[in-house]
């Protein structure tokens, strides 16, 4: 559930609430299936030139063996410009080798090798996200540097991920190139075991996506046909009793046609008191291709049912530090289990067009169709009761105040993305130009409602009682909103002097956003109407040079812009887009003499006219701040031999606020999110041995300390937490366990306010299995 737009309420009293959760949160610096193991052979390649796939067979086939032994070659100068024609994008999206992504279309909208983008880029592929026991996306990331995911513990029905200390989850989230853009309660949830790989692109992306999060954005890529036959099987379950069933099931069904399945179901309790629930998914996919052209649609059905969970909206005191009473349990759920409740039903088709004229010439529409209606009901707690208001919450009495709130959300979204892809090469120069037109539609139809100010009873930290009468929430949002947005960009690569790679993009926007807002139970004969127009150029450019040795250093700078949905106070017209820039160097590094990709970069971050409050107006919001956010990555995978995978991560930043309608915030770090994060995660499979087919792997996560409010007052204590993992295989058959924070640390993962802190997961035992025929 959405964490800051919940706290709009239905009266004087939350509302306040609502605006000092709001105004802190704009300054937050915004604040499958495995592939089977088989005993793999040596193979050589010649430096430079990446190895085209061979075209599918036309009959089924067996799976053929991917590569995880180190490759070696001899070292070599850098292929010349017209040897090197790079990836394609069916590579470049495909499965990854181990645990190291050597390409991808994040950064370019081409298929690129990730050495040749000018901003760092991760890459985390399905057998990392299985070896991790991983069964969300945001999970998935909890390994990746410059990532801070899950800050509010595990929320079921939410993917939490802040990127380089700015909130990706609603504007920098998106699937197959084209976005999962959600604003409110309105969005999607994507399930994990959907997708081939999770690609992280670092800082601003506007220059090919339009509006998006200045931090960086995160493209999720679907499991799509490859041609070969496909039967895979997966169960599961953990020790709070939530089990699942999963299937991929593929094959070619046709001399030009293949096809690809994948679901999932699962239900069952979870790790807080009374909640527990059902959901699903099936996302079939079809591709038609020959030599030069290839058509795939793309579907999906999410269903959810269940209720909400405890662990968040809790207090300082009482989670980070002690009250009288001592700590709130962290498995205990203050909601209502007869009145809460969770259901989403959501819905996607699109399609990926390519024709090739020639090697040098490429057309490309992508497109997708989504609808989605969520309804959801909670109680949550809102700081302690009030005994005395010139002292405020009173942590001494052991109650919780709570918001009785719930709201009905439909959302349809298009998306259509063309593209004409063109190299040409001379003596000196190769150019590979990309020029697109994008769309964006969203609209989305909302009620909020909470229950009237002062109706909703308390309940005890200790003793809670449930079923006590409450009064329905009343509606104090009705709102049908549309907004649409058309780019167009240009993107040129150029290739000289055998090493040399200077990269050029230019964009502009216009935004267009209308919004009708209906009668409400504070406003039954309201009946207006608004709209805004707006536009914002954006451009990158960066330059890089690769070495005989594999090592490129880079630099580039990138402007940013992103649409923010809201009125301000003075002029009643639409907010201005955020804007800002980024400037990034760094070095990639891609060794020659075993299979790994290192990179290290240095990046400056300026986000300009974030939303905040004033010392007069606390509650209004005004585009009066500014945040920094700058800092250190650092990230290595390897595929060290056939036999051992690596992964490590470093996260350095420092997060600040330059601007601020409140000058008492000004050069204070933003709450939320923590400036320093390390992780290491390694697998071994034994292999011709007494242990043949055995696996084991761990890794260590380390969140340094944040901050609970802008203030800095109230600092959330930082925390290393220990995962472990072990496996068997045999033949077509495995077995996994996981367990995630292995010595049950319990600890505060964030705080969003004094009063909304939200505890870390705790100790989980994953138990699966899975077979191929």
């Amino acid at each position: 559930m959405g964490r800051t737009l919940v706290r709009v309420v239905g009266s004087t009293a939350a509302l306040a609430a609502l605006a000092v959760s709001s105004t802190a949160s704009a300054q937050s610096a915004d604040t499958a299936a495995p592939a089977q193991e088989t005993q793999l052979e040596d193979v050589t390649v010649v430096t430079g030139q990446p190895e085209k796939p061979k075209k599918p067979a036309k009959k089924k086939v067996q799976p053929k063996p991917v590569a995880t032994a180190p490759v070696t070659a001899p070292p070599t100068a850098p292929p010349s410009n017209s040897e090197r024609d790079g990836p394609s994008t069916a590579e470049a999206t495909g499965a990854v080798n181990g645990y190291v992504a050597k390409e991808s279309t994040a950064g370019s909208k081409t298929g690129t090798l990730i050495q040749d983008i000018p901003q760092s880029v991760s890459v985390v592929g399905r057998q990392e996200i299985d070896d991790m026991g991983a069964q969300k996306a945001d999970e998935a990331l909890r390994y990746t540097a410059g990532v801070f995911a899950q800050p509010f513990g595990n929320d079921t029905d939410t993917n939490w991920i802040y990127i380089r200390g700015f909130d990706a989850t609603q504007t920098g989230i998106y699937q197959d190139g084209l976005q999962l853009y959600s604003y409110a309660f309105g969005g999607f949830y994507i399930d994990s075991f959907a997708l081939e790989r999770i690609e992280v692109l670092k800082g601003p992306a506007s220059v090919l996506y339009g509006g998006s999060n200045p931090g960086g954005i995160v493209n999720y890529v679907s499991k799509k046909p490859t041609g070969e036959r496909l039967r895979y099987l997966e169960t599961g379950i953990n020790d709070a009793g939530n089990a699942y069933i999963g299937m991929d099931i593929g094959d070619r069904a046709g001399p030009a046609l293949d096809y690809r399945i994948t679901g999932r179901i699962a239900g069952g309790d979870t790790y807080t008191d009374y909640q527990d629930g059902f959901r699903g998914f099936i996302s079939p996919t079809l591709r038609w291709s020959d030599d030069n052209t290839s058509f795939t649609l793309l579907a999906n059905y999410t269903h959810i049912d269940e209720n909400h969970g405890g662990g968040g909206f809790l207090p300082y005191i009482g989670t980070v530090v002690s009250a009288p009473f001592g700590r709130i349990p962290r498995d205990a759920n203050y909601s209502e289990p007869d009145l809460d409740y969770y259901k989403r039903e959501q819905g996607s088709i699109g399609y990926e067009f390519e024709h090739k004229f020639s090697s040098d010439l490429i057309i490309r529409q992508n497109a997708r169709y989504g609808a989605s209606h969520l309804k959801e009901h909670v109680l949550y707690p809102n700081d302690y009761v009030i005994v005395d208001p010139d002292v405020g919450p009173d942590p001494s009495t052991g109650m919780l105040n709570r918001i009785n709130f719930s709201h009905d959300t439909s959302v349809s979204t298009f998306l259509l993305d063309n593209q004409v892809q063109w190299k040409t090469r001379d003596a000196y120069f190769e150019h590979t130009v990309l020029a697109g037109v994008d769309y964006k539609y969203f609209n989305i139809d909302q009620v909020q409602a909470s229950a009237l100010f002062g109706t909703t009873t308390p309940i005890s930290v200790l003793d809670p009682i449930y079923g006590v009468p409450q009064t329905r929430p009343v509606s104090y949002i009705n709102q049908d909103l549309t907004q649409e947005q058309i780019g167009t960009y240009i993107q040129d690569q150029i290739r000289f002097g055998g090493g040399w790679l200077v990269t050029l993009n230019g964009r502009y926007d216009w935004v267009s956003t209308e919004a009708h807002n209906g009668p409400t139970f504070y406003s039954p004969t309201q009946n207006s109407n608004q709209s805004g127009d707006d536009g914002q150029a954006s451009g990158r450019a960066g330059i890089a040079y690769e070495f005989a040795n594999g090592v490129t250093p880079y630099v580039s700078a990138a402007t940013f812009f992103n649409p923010v949905i809201g009125t301000d106070p003075t002029t009643q017209n639409f907010y201005v887009p955020e804007t800002g820039d980024q400037y990034e160097v760094g070095f990639k590094y891609v060794p020659k003499f075993f299979d790994a990709i290192i990179t290290a970069s240095l990046f400056d971050i300026t986000r300009q006219n974030v939303l905040t409050g004033t010392e007069g107006s606390p509650f209004a919001q005004f585009q009066l701040g500014e945040v920094r956010s700058r800092g250190f990555e650092f990230e290595a995978k390897a595929n060290v031999t056939q036999n051992l995978r690596v992964t490590t991560a470093f996260t350095a930043m420092d997060l600040e606020i330059t601007k601020d309608g409140n000058p008492d915030y000004v050069g204070h770090q933003p709450f939320l999110v923590p400036e320093v994060m390390a992780s290491a995660f390694v697998d071994y499979k034994f292999r011709e041995s007494l242990l043949n087919g055995v696996s084991i792997g761990g890794g260590v996560r380390y969140l340094g300390h944040s901050y609970a409010d802008l203030e800095n007052e109230y600092k959330v204590p930082e925390v290393t937490l220990f995962d472990a993992r072990i496996g068997y295989e045999w033949n077509n058959w495995g077995i996994d366990l996981n367990v995630t924070n292995v010595f049950d640390k319990e600890y505060v993962a964030s705080c969003q306010g004094v009063a909304v802190c939200s505890y870390g997961e705790g100790r989980v035992f994953k138990i699966k299995s899975h077979v191929t025929w």
